[in-house]
């Protein structure tokens, strides 16, 4: 088969059995990093921009403009490549290196902004990007935390994906929680199809998930997933358990993953693995599926940087 553009290429991706990291055998994760973007970002990337084209919200030769810390700019930026879009993004500080050039490398334009403001300040990333959005004619701002292109998307895909695979065998879905859509999305598809599937959040320590509203919600190292804020896109009814995963936690069992199983992902993947590996040994007769979203190799001058790790005072 030859496809019509790499946007084609999106979804469909494997499951994989991490009998060497959780030798149970009772964990399996499904591999988002081999979508064409490298991560799970792409498939609402590319529903966000067909629901804009249909809403008339985006139109030829526009300008898309969207706050991100890295993932779901990739997915905009190849979809605008392919379509002929311009691709603005805003990026907090805390992004790497290695993710900032790779926007760049598809002709995205990117401006940081400073990690530390909240969502409301001018000069927050999430801020600069609503400005510029309302600067430019014709400009469409995406807004991955209240599009509910997003979570849409994997009701559509990644739970449907999820069920088939697995044979309708899957008792557990794990996945980290950002805007929410991976989780409430596939969670909502899985419920749909067997109400007794357990949903478990993936959190890092320092988010509003696990922190609550009034708790102590602070800066943390992970980057691409908690947030500091509830988005419209996450439905936490749906979500029966959060399990607080630590910075060094995430780091080390990404690590891990890599040396025992031959899979790199970045920080909120080591987050997630870690958070389904507890799930998983509570009872190893449940299968537990848990999102892998992205590969490591946007961290490398990060995580698996060993001089990194340990100036930032994590155990090798």
């Amino acid at each position: 088969m030859i496809h019509d553009s790499v946007i084609d290429l999106i979804g469909g991706t494997p499951l994989v059995r991490l009998s060497r990291f959780h030798p149970p055998g009772n964990l399996v994760a499904k591999m988002e990093m081999l979508n064409p973007g490298g991560s799970v970002k792409d498939r609402i990337a590319i529903a966000m921009i067909e629901q804009a084209e249909k809403d008339g919200l985006l139109r030829p030769g526009g300008t898309i403009v969207e706050p991100t810390s890295g993932n779901t700019g990739v997915g905009l930026a190849i979809v605008g490549a392919v379509r002929g879009y311009r691709v603005i993004c805003t990026v907090p500080d805390k992004v790497s290196k290695e993710k900032q050039d790779l926007l760049k490398a598809y002709g995205v334009e990117v401006i940081v902004t400073p990690t530390e403001l909240l969502p409301e300040h001018p000069d927050s990333y999430y801020g600069v990007a609503r400005r510029i959005a309302s600067e430019i004619d014709g400009a469409f701002h995406p807004n991955q935390y209240s599009n509910m292109a997003n979570p849409q998307a994997h009701f559509e895909t990644t739970g449907p994906e999820i069920w088939e695979q697995t044979d309708g065998a899957i008792d557990v879905y794990v996945a980290g929680v950002g805007t929410g859509g991976t989780i409430t999305g596939a969670a909502k598809y899985l419920k749909s199809k067997n109400p007794g599937i357990q949903v478990v959040g993936a959190d890092p320590e320092g988010s509003i998930y696990t922190a609550g509203a009034d708790g102590d919600i602070h800066q943390y190292l992970v980057e691409g997933v908690g947030e500091d804020f509830y988005p419209e896109t996450v439905d936490l009814d749906i979500i029966d358990r959060f399990i607080e995963v630590t910075d060094a936690e995430s780091f080390r069992a990404g690590r891990e993953l890599a040396r025992t199983e031959g899979i790199l992902t970045g920080g909120s993947g080591g987050m997630a693995v870690h958070a389904a590996r507890v799930v998983a040994a509570e009872d190893p007769g449940k299968l537990v599926v848990v999102i892998v979203p992205d590969s490591g190799r946007g961290y490398l001058s990060k995580m698996f940087d060993d001089n990194w790790m340990t100036e930032h005072g994590f155990e090798l």
